[in-house]
C-alpha cells in the first residue's frame, strides 16, 4: 500500500467520536446536533423533479466533460454572479463539472502537485482536512498559516517568507472559511494572484460557502472576479471550486464544478477521465436547474439570517462570539477548553459541537483552533434556539 497513508490523521469526527465514547448524553433532553456542516433546509423541489423526471437517463454512459449545456449554466452563473466579462468564460475550455469539491479538492492535487520532499502545499490554519490529506498524498507537505482573531481569521499573507512562497507549489485559500467565515477581499486575493506570478504556483480557491451571506449586503468577491479586476481574463494560474450543497441544499446530489485556467484543466480533464469520475446525465440536467435560479439562494439566505438573528441574542452576552462574514459557522471561544466544553455540552445539555483543535493543526507549540469550538447553524430554527439556550444554560453553569 501507498505508505503516504499513514500519514493521514483521523478525520474531525472520527476524532470526536472518539472523545465522547464514553460520554452519557442528557436523556432528559432530546439531541440538537450542530457539529456536522450538512444543510438541513429543504431542497428544492424542482430541482427534484428535474431529476426524478431523467432517471431513464441512468441508461447512458456519462462523458467527464459533461453536457454542453451544464458547462454553459455554470458558465452563465459565474459570469453574473462575479461581474465577469462576457465570453471571458469558454464553457469548453474554462469548465469542468465534478461530484461534489470534496472529490475534485483532493483530485486537482493530485494532477497539479509533482511529487517533490521540499514541494508545499500553503492553506489556511484552521482548514477542511482534504487539503492536508491530499498534500501528504500527491507527494509533499502541507504548510500551515494561521487564521485567529489578530489576523481577522485571514492568513496574513505577507508575512509568509520567500522560501515557502518558492517551495509552494498550490496554495489553497477558502472564502468564506471553514469554519471562522471569514471573507478574503479583493485586495488580499489580487495580492495572491501577482505572489502567483512572482513565485510560479497555483491558487485554489475553495469557495463553497460563497452563496451564503447576510441578504442586503454585499456578496463575498471570488478569485475569478480578482482576475477580471485586474484585466486578466485568461484566469492565469487560478482556479475555483463551487458546490450546490450549501447553495441549494443538495448535499446528496454530488453536485459542483472546477473553473478557471484553461490550461490547468485541460490536463487536469485527461486526469479526471483516467479518474473515472463523470457526473450522472440525470444529476447533471438537475444541476443545471439549480444553476439556473436564484430565487431558492435568496430564500437560504433568509433562513440563516433568520438563525444568526436569534442564535447570537441568545448567545452574544455569554460567550466571545461573533457573526461570521459568510457562511452557516459559529466560531465562538470557550470559557473552559474545547474539548471539556464540548463532553460537557452533550453530558448535560444534549447539544453537540465540534472542538476547534479538531480543524487546526499545531504548529511550533500553537493551535490556533484550540479554546474554540463550531457551530454549524444547519438545524431548523427551533432547534438552534433551543440549542443556544441550552448553550447559554450551560455557559451560566460553569
Amino acid at each position: 500500500m501507498n505508505t503516504d497513508l499513514q500519514r493521514l490523521q483521523p478525520y474531525p469526527f472520527e476524532k470526536l467520536r472518539a472523545l465522547i465514547v464514553d460520554v452519557v448524553a442528557n436523556p432528559a433532553l432530546r439531541p440538537i446536533a450542530l457539529s456536522i456542516g450538512e444543510p438541513k433546509h429543504a431542497s428544492p423541489e424542482f430541482v427534484l423533479d428535474a431529476l426524478s423526471q431523467n432517471l431513464a437517463k441512468a441508461a447512458v454512459y456519462p462523458t467527464t466533460a459533461g453536457t454542453p449545456e451544464l458547462r454553459t449554466s455554470i458558465a452563465d452563473w459565474l459570469t453574473r454572479r462575479f461581474d465577469l466579462p462576457a465570453g471571458s468564460l469558454s464553457p469548453d475550455a474554462n469548465v469542468i463539472p465534478v461530484n461534489g469539491t470534496r472529490e475534485a479538492l483532493f483530485s486537482f492535487t493530485q494532477a497539479a502537485v509533482r511529487r517533490d520532499p521540499q514541494g508545499l502545499v500553503v492553506s489556511p490554519n484552521p482548514f477542511y482536512q482534504i487539503y492536508e490529506g491530499a498534500a501528504f498524498l500527491a507527494g509533499v507537505e502541507p504548510h500551515y498559516l494561521a487564521c485567529d482573531a489578530s489576523n481577522h481569521f485571514v492568513p496574513d499573507f505577507s508575512a509568509v517568507p520567500a522560501d515557502v512562497w518558492q517551495r509552494c507549489q498550490l496554495l489553497f485559500i477558502c472564502t468564506p472559511g471553514n469554519p471562522t467565515g471569514a471573507v478574503i477581499d479583493l485586495e488580499t486575493l489580487q495580492q495572491l494572484i501577482r505572489l502567483a506570478d512572482q513565485h510560479d504556483f497555483i491558487i485554489a480557491s475553495d469557495e463553497c460557502y460563497s452563496e451564503i451571506y447576510t441578504p442586503g449586503q454585499p456578496a463575498p468577491v471570488g478569485l475569478l472576479q480578482a482576475c477580471a479586476d485586474m484585466g486578466r481574463n485568461d484566469f492565469a494560474r487560478c482556479v475555483v471550486f463551487h458546490s450546490l450543497s450549501k447553495r441549494s441544499n443538495l448535499p446528496g446530489l454530488r453536485s459542483g464544478f472546477v473553473a478557471g485556467d484553461a490550461n490547468l484543466l485541460k490536463p487536469y480533464l485527461t486526469y479526471r477521465t483516467y479518474h473515472g469520475c463523470a457526473m450522472p446525465v440525470q444529476t447533471q440536467l438537475a444541476s443545471i436547474a439549480a444553476w439556473q435560479d436564484e430565487k431558492h439562494v435568496e430564500d437560504n439566505r433568509e433562513q440563516y439570517q433568520a438563525k444568526f438573528d436569534a442564535v447570537l441574542d441568545i448567545l452574544g452576552d455569554v460567550l466571545d462570539v461573533q457573526r461570521p462574514d459568510a457562511g452557516f459557522y459559529l466560531w465562538p471561544k470557550t470559557p473552559i477548553d474545547d474539548e471539556s466544553f464540548t463532553r460537557r455540552l452533550l453530558a448535560e445539555q444534549n447539544v453537540s459541537v465540534v472542538p476547534g483543535r479538531y480543524l487546526s493543526r499545531d504548529v511550533d507549540g500553537y493551535n490556533p483552533g484550540a479554546g474554540r469550538v463550531r457551530m454549524a447553524l444547519v438545524a431548523p430554527l427551533a432547534d438552534c434556539i433551543e440549542a443556544a439556550q441550552r448553550i447559554r444554560r450551560f455557559v451560566e453553569s460553569l
